[in-house]
């Protein structure tokens, strides 16, 4: 199994309601219309990970999951990984419902994504100054 911790920080427009997708940026500002993002200024890109993890990343038999923790709620998001995944967006991390894949793309097939988490999860997460502390692991099936 193999891991990278990161965090990513709230915003007051943190909505979570987008149906199929669930983002987290490195981008600070967000419009409410950004539905599916629950994290800004993350310090982690898909892009920056190491050559070992995008490579699990390629293999639908890999179980990926990330995990946040918001003052002492936590969620849960699993998914798998897919041959067309790339990893190779500097910006954005998108967990998926569905198996589209792009370079933004994290997981597909999620078991949960942005209108999925707690009610009482997304009111933290739209204070500025809440770290959200996420970890990615992989393990290959």
């Amino acid at each position: 199994m193999r891991t990278v911790d990161f965090h990513a920080y709230g915003h007051p427009n943190i909505v979570g309601e987008h149906k199929t997708t669930l983002e987290i940026t490195t981008e600070a500002e967000l419009t409410s219309q950004g539905t599916c993002i629950i994290g800004v200024r993350t310090t982690q890109t898909l892009r920056d990970l190491d050559d070992e993890i995008k490579t699990l990343a390629k293999f639908a038999r890999t179980q990926i999951q990330l995990t946040m923790k918001a003052e002492g709620l936590v969620e849960r998001i699993m998914g798998r990984g897919s041959p067309g995944l790339t990893y190779s967006d500097p910006i954005s991390m998108v967990a998926r419902t569905s198996s589209f894949e792009c370079g933004r793309t994290v997981m597909v097939e999620a078991d949960k994504v942005a209108s999925d988490l707690s009610r009482d999860f997304i009111q933290k997460l739209r204070d500025p100054d809440i770290v959200i502390k996420c970890q990615l692991s992989y393990a290959k099936r």
